[in-house]
């Protein structure tokens, strides 16, 4: 206190200490400084009170208003796991082929469908549905379907897969290994002939002669397919096992032929709806046709 003074030109004490001759000016807090600081204290002391603030062994204390983030995620969750259950609910009632007349239901669907296919799908068809040529993989985003590509057709191959063994009404097709059976003329003969039917090389007789005789039952006289029997189009430019002549000639010796997981069992029809309308939506998706069980009526084109 002894070294405490005034300091003229301020007119503030010192704090009673100097160094080389520099002393400190005991200058006081502005009060509302003071003041909101007391403040803080006093709202730190209560939401110690009301909230959740001291660590103990197995637990924080509860604070009287009894709220903890553990809580609000599991209302927010539970709110979420209800809304979600509505939506399952409405999907397990609707028709399929009427899903896409309510849209609103339909974008939930699809959203449902996206998810299951991150978990699902994308271990073959890939994250973008693009699937793999080199290892067999169907593209779900063209137009080019084996057995159909409106929501019922999907909906049946998810069920039911592709040459699943023990299931009676999986999708299964055929083609039969046509090794030894031309010789390297008329392979190539036939290759040139099957590269016709999509423009990309000329036709010739011979060619066209062996298709007749050998490929038309099934992919048709002009290439078109049969999806009934799951026989590809040859006369568009989408090619699952590759466009390539050599790729044309080892599916002719040695055809590949793939296989799907039916996920009946593995998944609720719930979910493989919405997978169905997720899939349909990526781009390739047909419209419903429901056949008439009489010939005389027409058919209903469905949106």
């Amino acid at each position: 206190m002894a070294n405490k003074r005034i300091d003229e030109p301020t007119g503030t004490r010192t704090v009673g200490h100097e160094w080389d001759g520099i002393e400190e000016l005991d200058t006081p807090l502005p009060r509302w400084w003071l003041w909101t600081f007391y403040l803080t204290i006093v709202f730190s002391i209560g939401y110690v009170i009301a909230y959740p603030a001291w660590p103990m062994i197995d637990r924080a204390t509860a604070g009287v208003l009894g709220w903890s983030s553990r809580g609000q995620l599991a209302e927010e969750m539970s709110a979420a796991d209800q809304a979600r259950a509505t939506v399952r609910e409405q999907l397990a009632r609707i028709p399929l082929e009427r899903l896409p007349e309510d849209s609103d239901l339909m974008q939930q669907a699809v959203a449902g469908g996206a998810a299951a296919f991150r978990v699902n799908c994308v271990q073959c068809h890939g994250s973008g549905a693009a699937g793999s040529q080199e290892l067999g993989y169907p593209n779900l985003n063209d137009d080019d379907w084996l057995w159909g590509g409106d929501l019922k057709a999907i909906e049946y191959t998810l069920v039911h897969g592709i040459r699943q063994a023990d299931d009676d009404e999986t999708r299964t097709s055929v083609m039969p290994p046509f090794a030894g059976a031309f010789d390297n003329a008329q392979l190539d003969a036939l290759t040139d002939h099957v590269l016709s039917l999509s423009g990309k090389a000329d036709s010739n007789t011979v060619g066209a002669q062996l298709y007749a005789d050998n490929c038309a039952a099934c992919h048709g006289v002009r290439g078109e397919g049969d999806r009934a029997q799951g026989a590809p189009r040859l006369n568009d430019a989408i090619w699952l096992r590759g466009s390539g002549r050599d790729q044309i000639k080892r599916q002719i010796l040695n055809p590949r032929m793939g296989m799907m997981t039916k996920w009946e069992g593995r998944l609720d029809p719930v979910t493989i709806k919405m997978l169905s309308a997720y899939v349909h939506s990526l781009g390739g998706g047909e419209d419903f046709i429901e056949v008439a069980e009489d010939p005389e009526v027409e058919v209903d084109e469905q949106p």
